[in-house]
């Protein structure tokens, strides 16, 4: 995907409801997107691509249904758009979430089980290297913040990454369904653009 051919920018949303909104629209500029914060149906109509930033999942959860945007999310996602979900957008796309609040609902795009707050909570934040399948150089930089992980994946989902020692070592941190992309992690805070840019070449080819 690092390797595809350049075209017009694509125009990319970043859920802006809660989370680090601001640090996902920095890098998928840098990265070659024309990035744009979404809060109102009009604004996710004029996207191609979306990105579900890290944060708290239950509280996005609540304030989709408040903002209305869960149902025209349903429908671009159904369409076919490509969606990018970090940390709590692990969670939002999961098809089954694991310790997560009762009310809780996301948008159940991915075909996986997802453990919620597994890595321990904020005190427990770690930084790993790990690398992705499709993202060429060395191993991403990984920060782990209240991080969940993927339990289970279904036959039609891709596993990108895992995380290799440690007490965690082994379990899955990156996914793909088709053009669904979710992470465990934070890259939109170390700097390295090079998963948001294999985001930024998956909407361009789809738009």
């Amino acid at each position: 995907m690092s390797g595809a051919a350049r075209g017009p920018a694509p125009v990319i949303g970043v859920l802006a409801l809660q989370g680090d909104v601001r640090e996902h629209l920095t890098a998928l500029t840098g990265a070659g997107a024309q990035a744009r914060p979404v809060r109102r149906r009009a604004e996710l109509d004029a996207v191609d691509g979306l990105v579900i930033p890290g944060g708290e999942s239950t509280t996005i959860s609540k304030l989709v249904d408040i903002f209305e945007l869960r149902e025209p999310i349903d429908k671009r996602i159904a369409a076919g758009m490509p969606v990018y979900g970090s940390c709590a957008g692990m969670i939002m796309l999961a098809g089954e979430v694991l310790d997560g609040r009762p009310d809780q609902r996301g948008f159940d795009g991915i075909e996986m089980t997802v453990r919620r707050n597994a890595f321990g909570r904020q005190v427990d934040s770690f930084e790993a290297p790990v690398e992705i399948v499709g993202v060429d150089g060395p191993a991403l930089h990984a920060v782990f913040i209240r991080a969940p992980w993927v339990e289970r994946v279904g036959a039609g989902v891709e596993v990108l990454g895992t995380v290799t020692d440690g007490p965690a070592a082994g379990r899955i941190v990156a996914v793909r369904q088709g053009n669904l992309l979710a992470t465990s992690f934070h890259p939109e805070l170390t700097g390295d653009l090079r998963l948001h840019r294999y985001f930024v070449d998956l909407t361009r080819a789809v738009a």
